[in-house]
């Protein structure tokens, strides 16, 4: 077995020695983004009428594990130095290897090789993710020396949050001034907002898309007239990286990680669909140069314990509820957190009306033409989950709420809740060891199947440009 492995390396090595190199390249990463995610989103988009997701239907699948050098449950920096670098860390450290050598990524390869590079997210550009392809440093949290490595990668086009109020820390021992000011000032086009960003044109040099100094909303709470989506970030680094010869993109669901550590399903399979947004994009430009382009789409981790079932609704699965759920958890509390401060005497009674408004719950029902409350629990208790109003609440589930409220914590009871009811479990509100699915497109993609380390898929597209 060992031999047949090493053959298969060096048929893989001889056959891509003899060929071009991919034009264009497109990673893809869902943050926290393993196959429950995906399918999980599918379901929801196959309710909606959407159909299939696009990274489901693409040709090549493989099956990747995550551990890290120290630890069977990676963190974020660790995956991404392997998803980037080709190269086992510990948890906590970005393109650095166990002995704390410093390891080249491969957007640091293609860009050595005369190609453009692009590094996209929805969190901040030096959140372990994104960083992983142009940082090296001992600790992901280094956040203001993770900048200072953004100015010196070169990189032509940079888009997403900014660096989370580190942009500026004078007292770090490598501090060289506003790194805002340093990246202006080695050319660097800074944007700050969505007319900014709309007015960007091919010709206008290094960019560096600042949506937000911290990460950007989560795509259910979005307002696109103020933040560009992933789909027009992915789009505009087309515009912008495109030439003779051509670029390398990292595309990055960063804040989808962030709705699995809160258990938030809503929010989270609409990350999942922003980031296959995206992936269409990818798709259109692959598809007019078909020859030229490989188009891959994995994940870091799992993170959450998403499960595509929930023992209460026995083998039901209800993705149209989630449609109900009108914001994040997390926005949720804030809205609560203004109305208490509005009217300092805010209590259960005065939350329903927005539990109905933001996540479909409804609390009573006309029997018999009357409004009597214990007629309507009576009705919720005989057909919520199976017959009349799928979101009429039992008295059970309405105490889950209260008891929610009274602890301070009605947002996580109300987004637990429509999880339940619409069929998705999870056991954790961290990273779990779960491999993910890798799916891949165009030259070179049926490179990327099988079961494998994370580390092959930087190790496989390194290969590609030797």
């Amino acid at each position: 077995m060992k031999n047949l492995f090493i053959g298969v390396c060096l048929a893989f090595t001889v056959a891509v020695a003899f060929a071009a190199p991919p034009k264009y390249v497109f990673l893809y990463i869902g943050d926290g983004m393993s196959t429950p995610q995906r399918m999980v989103a599918e379901e929801f988009a196959r309710n909606a009428n959407h159909g299939e997701l696009a990274m489901n239907m693409l040709p090549y699948h493989a099956t990747t594990r995550t551990r890290s050098l120290t630890s069977l449950i990676t963190d974020s920096a660790a995956a991404a130095t392997a998803i980037a670098c080709g190269s086992k860390t510990y948890n906590g450290a970005l393109g650095v290897d166990g002995d704390n050598n410093r390891v080249e990524s491969v957007a640091e390869v293609a860009h050595r090789n005369g190609q453009k590079v692009g590094i996209v997210t929805t969190v901040t550009i030096c959140h372990a993710t994104p960083a992983g392809f142009y940082a090296h440093r001992k600790n992901r949290g280094l956040y203001y020396q993770i900048g200072l490595d953004l100015i010196a990668s070169g990189f032509e086009y940079f888009a997403g949050g900014g660096l989370d109020g580190a942009f500026d820390k004078k007292k770090d021992p490598e501090y060289r001034g506003n790194v805002y000011e340093l990246a202006a000032q080695v050319g660097y086009k800074m944007v700050w907002d969505k007319p900014g960003f709309t007015a960007l044109k091919p010709g206008d040099g290094k960019v560096w898309v600042h949506c937000c100094e911290g990460e950007l909303p989560y795509d259910i709470d979005t307002d696109f007239s103020v933040y560009p989506s992933l789909a027009e970030l992915t789009q505009k680094g087309i515009e912008l990286l495109d030439n003779p010869n051509g670029f390398f993109m990292m595309i990055e669901g960063g804040t989808l990680d962030h709705s699995g550590h809160s258990n938030d399903a809503a929010a989270n399979l609409r990350d999942v669909l922003a980031l296959d947004k995206a992936v269409q994009v990818g798709l259109a430009f692959a598809k007019a140069h078909a020859d030229e382009t490989l188009l891959i789409v994995t994940g870091d981790h799992e993170t959450g314990g998403m499960a595509m079932g929930f023992a209460g609704t026995g083998y039901a699965f209800h993705m149209d509820r989630l449609v109900h759920q009108k914001c994040s958890s997390d926005e949720f509390a804030r809205i609560l957190r203004k109305a208490k401060k509005e009217k300092p005497d805010f209590s259960f009674e005065d939350a329903k009306p927005l539990l109905t408004k933001y996540f479909g719950f409804v609390f009573e029902a006309k029997e018999g033409g009357t409004d009597d409350k214990a007629a309507g629990e009576k009705f919720a208790k005989a057909n919520a989950g199976t017959k009349g109003n799928p979101m009429l609440l039992r008295p059970n589930e309405i105490e889950q709420l209260k008891a929610g409220f009274n602890k301070g914590s009605l947002h996580h009871a109300a987004r637990k809740l429509i999880s339940d009811k619409s069929g998705v479990g999870w056991s954790s509100g961290s990273h779990t060891a779960l491999p993910v699915l890798t799916t891949s497109t165009g030259k070179y993609a049926d490179h990327f199947i099988g079961m494998y380390e994370n580390t092959e898929i930087a190790n496989r597209i390194k290969q590609l440009y030797q």
